[in-house]
């Protein structure tokens, strides 16, 4: 058979002394442990951890200080090289401004002489020209010559019905 429950309202009985580290009763004994504990842990952190941190934060400081001396150093070098960039894209652009000059005398040479020799071609062409011309008018004066010549003959045949001759007709436009 089962027991029969029981409730009660009653609280339990505590046991008697409360919490330890308030009884006033063991407080010498806690001072000394809390000495004997700081004094541990003093010794610990001042022989032990206190050179360990100190080496962390030392060893830390240098390689930063070797970080910012290679950035530096990095820095030097690449202003370096920006400063010998420089100096050869200025002499880059010299030596082009340089060829172009040369290049653009020497096509004002060649077109210089292209220009005196187009010159002395038109001018020979001009007095070739000159010439035939001159040749053909002294030709054509020849032949204007001999055609006043045969138009006095007709002329003065037509209306005076008389023929002269060549030698007089010749005589007659050279004179008049």
């Amino acid at each position: 058979m089962a027991e029969p429950l029981h409730a009660s309202t009653e609280t339990p009985k505590q046991a008697p002394g409360g919490f330890p580290p308030f009884k006033v009763e063991t407080f010498p004994s806690q001072i000394f442990w809390l000495a004997i504990s700081f004094a541990v842990l003093f010794v610990v952190l001042w022989r032990i951890a206190g050179p360990r941190i100190n080496g962390v934060i030392s060893s830390r400081r240098s390689a930063i200080n070797a970080d910012i001396a290679a950035a530096d150093k990095a820095r030097g070098d690449a202003e370096a090289a920006s400063a010998a960039y420089q100096t050869a894209l200025a002499g880059a652009r010299a030596r082009a401004q340089s060829l172009a000059e040369d290049n653009r005398q020497k096509l004002n040479a060649e077109i210089a002489k292209a220009k005196t020799d187009a010159e002395s071609e038109a001018a020979r062409a001009m007095a070739e020209a000159d010439a035939r011309i001159a040749a053909t008018r002294l030709e054509a004066g020849k032949h204007l010559v001999k055609a006043a010549e045969e138009a006095a003959i007709a002329i003065v045949a037509r209306l005076t019905g008389e023929m002269i001759s060549p030698a007089d007709a010749a005589r007659a436009v050279k004179e008049g």
